[in-house]
């Protein structure tokens, strides 16, 4: 058996979506708990008491939970270091690699959710992310050194990153920016992000079948 075996709880159509592109990309030995959010599964009993947020994605690996995608993707890309998708510590792009992990949930996130919900902007002084302009300049300054993230160097924090403007810009969110699309067109032409698309689409389609 292998100990790296991760049983991944997902649910189609959503930001988890991204967890299993990351998987193929890995190719990771996981489990798939697939849930129905339209049917409201992820707050049942029973999934709230593996996670009691009631979100995907979450996984469970030697008998720990691991949830938000930031921490998901710098656990499961080191969990796979022969995989080459995380930096090693002693590495000297892990530093910039973990800041952009971290800078999706810290700034980008909650920047888009304020622009989506009209929130009256915060000073910057006093706003977690600044302000909605910066945080997209700064991410379109370092997606221009192309082809990847980093360069040359393909990680998983290009998965992430991909996928979450894939969805933004698909909903208004985010200013279709040249740099945006063609770097998000470049993650989602590769062979296992392909894989987990059609994957994830299938699982949405046997799920309305299901419903109908």
């Amino acid at each position: 058996m292998n100990p790296n075996r991760v049983v991944f709880h997902h649910a189609p159509n959503s930001r988890s979506g991204s967890v299993l592109m990351l998987l193929e990309e890995l190719g990771a030995q996981y489990d798939l708990h697939v849930m129905n959010l339209v049917e409201g599964e992820q707050r049942l009993p029973a999934y709230l008491k593996i996670n009691p947020m009631g979100k995907v994605p979450a996984i469970e690996h030697r008998g720990g939970l691991v949830t938000e995608r930031p921490a998901i993707f710098t656990y499961l890309a080191d969990l796979y270091p022969e995989a080459g998708l995380a930096p090693a510590f002693d590495d000297a792009l892990r530093g910039p690699y973990l800041r952009w992990l971290a800078f999706y949930g810290s700034c980008f996130e909650p920047a888009v959710v304020d622009r989506w919900a009209k929130n009256v902007p915060m000073p910057a002084m006093q706003s977690p992310y600044g302000d909605f302009d910066t945080v997209m300049n700064l991410l379109e300054a370092q997606l221009a050194q192309g082809p990847w993230m980093f360069g040359d160097r393909f990680t998983a924090a290009d998965i992430l990153w991909a996928s979450a403007l894939t969805w933004t810009m698909g909903f208004g969110l985010v200013p279709r920016r040249d740099v945006f699309e063609a770097y998000v067109a470049r993650v989602m032409a590769r062979p296992a992000v392909v894989r987990a698309a059609a994957q994830d689409a299938a699982l949405a389609k046997a799920q309305t079948l299901a419903a109908a």
